[in-house]
């Protein structure tokens, strides 16, 4: 006779093959991000992040959340709520920032000082992770990088000499000259990650100074 309790223990696959473990994988990274975005959102609200920290997490969350809702599309799930209302995640502050796509970016009392901040650590992370998953088209980064320069100027209490801006307007300029449909080369990528890095943290560094 069987012991009918080993039938317990008994694993269940969730896919038959290749295809459809990759399609499960993809659904799960998915419902990470998402999940993880929106504990982040939750944070933030309840002041456990620091909000340029918040800033730099989001970014980078909603640019992977790109990545992974594009591995899901479909018939199945035309968009991010069907997503979420067939595996019923509670995640409504997250749904908020996939739709403003961009961080909860913060005003105060000193003007718009502070939102000029975290709009400009949000395009610079924006930006990093999108040369670091590939994205080489330049009608895919010129336009935020644009923004990042906009973004910097209108910030007064950067100097004009400091060096990121002189970084990102050379880029801006060497981009113009290129056709939409121009990719970045293998060197272009590199060069221009590192330059936004080092922007970065001069940027930081900068914010911290005193």
């Amino acid at each position: 006779m069987t012991d009918s309790r080993n039938d317990l223990y008994e694993e269940i696959k969730l896919y038959r093959n290749a295809r459809e473990r990759e399609k499960h994988d993809n659904m799960a990274e998915l419902y990470a991000v998402v999940s993880t975005l929106q504990h982040l959102e939750k944070a933030y609200m309840r002041d456990c992040v620091r909000a340029q920290e918040y800033t730099a997490a989001c970014s980078r969350l909603l640019v992977q959340y790109k990545v992974a809702f594009k591995q899901v599309q479909g018939d199945e799930f035309p968009n991010i709520e069907a997503f979420v209302a067939k595996y019923r995640l509670d995640c409504p502050a997250a749904l908020e920032r996939i739709r403003e796509n961009k961080p909860n970016l913060i005003k105060d009392d000193k003007g718009n000082t502070n939102k000029y901040i975290a709009e400009i650590v949000s395009v610079f992370i924006t930006l990093m992770d999108k040369l670091r998953l590939e994205f080489k088209a330049m009608d895919m980064i010129q336009p935020e990088l644009r923004d990042l320069r906009d973004t910097m100027d209108r910030l007064t209490m950067l100097p004009e000499d400091f060096e990121g801006k002189i970084k990102v307007q050379e880029w801006v300029d060497r981009l113009s000259e290129m056709s939409a449909s121009d990719e970045l080369s293998e060197t272009q990528v590199r060069q221009l990650l590192f330059d936004l890095e080092t922007s970065y943290g001069a940027f930081n560094k900068f914010l911290h100074k005193d």
